[in-house]
């Protein structure tokens, strides 16, 4: 095979045949497998013209499919004229190699793929500079199986004055060109990671974050734009939002918090995607809220929880309170599914972010996350506390105001987190006559944590 075509990995336009191997211990089903990479294909702008299959326990070590499954391919790509042939798995170099040598078609793995489809959706400097350090991370390994062109080419038998030295191949020289670029790209991109870690420390001291996070094309960024002024590109294919967008969800009665929308989660996420976007993932690691986003629709949907859970582990984002959100509830046409759905996580929210069904009950147990859980109490605190007491004006509801001497009287009703927010505003504070901190404890006394649905980690919202 050519070096051109080698060189060429852009899928556009490309007729693809589409291959995968049911391995021992696979879970997940062939048909389902297959819709997604066809899903992948398209996003990538590919055209699926066939499709191979083969069980094996283990891939072939030099062609990953065994040989008579070679032969198929080849005379499967001449009948339908194909120009690429596309695997759901990641193989080595050399198995890309032999195979390529054998169906005389470019081949592409799993995870060049993602990265292809990454590489076209990048617009922002920081999206471009991640892709960019993934491909060269996953390139800097294959270079000997994907380049013809490793002859020395320095020094040696006579090729002219001036050019004798030790010799060089010029695999070596395109090693060397590639890790002298990931260093400049690393140093690029270190400056903008350290400006996203203060930028996302500074809000989560000014407000209340929350995370949406789910897998590609749950519907995220349609339920961003239902929830707050809008602005994410929401469309329905694979890996739509690269870049993470915040705005601010106003919850009602004054109360509002910081919502993100963070790249899609997919099915074996190439590693170094995961290490170059976690700039991008930041918002996720350190929000405050959680809320998993899930296809209820996708007949592969709790597979793909799997799959956000553990990428959620991944990245280190694992210990913050959650809620499940069941999407898309309203494709869901048959009752007795939505029955399963509720036995199965009795705790999930169902939701349409297009029909905005559920979005009322999401938007209250949203803000008794922010506010915690609610009493009547009165308070007392100095008249010169002019910040806590424009919060109570403005975050509360306040029934009863009165002034004795040089403090504020406010009857009100509140929530935890915003008695603890108003004792950074001002200690001096007594809450029915008492001290805050010992009446917090008995009037906001926590129980104990019961488990979330769905193996989700408990969760518990201040009280």
């Amino acid at each position: 095979m050519g070096t051109e075509q080698r060189e060429d990995l852009n899928v556009v336009a490309e007729r693809a045949i589409l291959v995968a191997l049911t391995l021992r211990g696979e879970r997940i089903s062939i048909d389902d497998r297959f819709a997604e990479l066809i899903a992948l294909t398209e996003s990538a702008g590919g055209v699926v013209v066939g499709h191979l299959t083969q069980k094996r326990r283990l891939p072939h070590g030099k062609t990953f499919i065994g040989k008579g499954k070679v032969t198929q391919l080849k005379e499967l790509a001449d009948s339908v004229n194909a120009t690429i042939i596309i695997f759901d798995h990641d193989m080595s170099p050399s198995q890309i190699q032999n195979l390529e040598e054998a169906v005389e078609r470019k081949i592409i793995d799993r995870s060049e793929l993602i990265l292809d489809i990454f590489s076209s959706r990048a617009s922002t400097v920081e999206a471009k500079l991640q892709v960019e350090i993934a491909q060269l991370e996953y390139t800097y390994p294959r270079l000997r199986a994907m380049w013809d062109h490793l002859g020395q080419v320095t020094g040696g038998a006579p090729v002219g004055i001036g050019t004798r030295g030790p010799g060089e191949q010029q695999i070596e020289i395109d090693r060397r060109l590639v890790q002298r670029r990931l260093k400049q790209l690393r140093r690029e991109i270190d400056e903008i990671q350290q400006r996203s870690v203060r930028e996302v420390e500074k809000r989560n001291n000014d407000y209340f974050t929350v995370g949406l996070v789910g897998y590609t094309n749950a519907g995220k960024s349609t339920l961003f734009n239902t929830l707050t002024s809008g602005g994410a590109w929401a469309h329905n294919q694979l890996f739509a939002t690269l870049s993470t967008r915040i705005e601010r969800w106003e919850l009602g009665g004054g109360t509002g918090v910081m919502l993100s929308d963070t790249v899609g989660f997919i099915r074996r996420l190439p590693h170094h995607l995961i290490a170059s976007f976690r700039s991008t993932l930041e918002e996720t690691v350190h929000c405050q809220l959680v809320l998993i986003v899930l296809d209820a629709s996708d007949p592969s949907a709790m597979l793909q929880l799997d799959t956000v859970e553990k990428t959620l582990k991944d990245i280190g984002a694992e210990h913050q309170p959650r809620l499940l959100l069941l999407n898309k509830i309203d494709q869901v046409k048959d009752s007795s599914d939505k029955l399963v759905w509720v036995s199965r996580c009795p705790d999930a929210i169902q939701i349409s972010a297009v029909t905005k069904e559920g979005i009322e009950e999401l938007t209250e147990e949203v803000l008794l996350a922010v506010i915690g859980s609610v009493q009547v109490v009165t308070l007392s605190l100095p008249i010169r506390a002019s910040k806590a007491i424009d919060f109570l004006e403005k975050r509360t509801t306040v029934l009863d105001r009165a002034w004795e001497d040089d403090r504020s009287m406010y009857k009100v009703r509140i929530g935890r987190n915003q008695i603890e927010q108003i004792l950074s505003r001002e200690r001096h504070v007594l809450i029915d006559g008492e001290p805050a901190i010992e009446q917090i404890e008995k009037l906001w006394a926590i129980p104990e944590e019961t488990g979330a649905c769905c193996h989700l980690p408990p969760h518990r919202f201040g009280g």
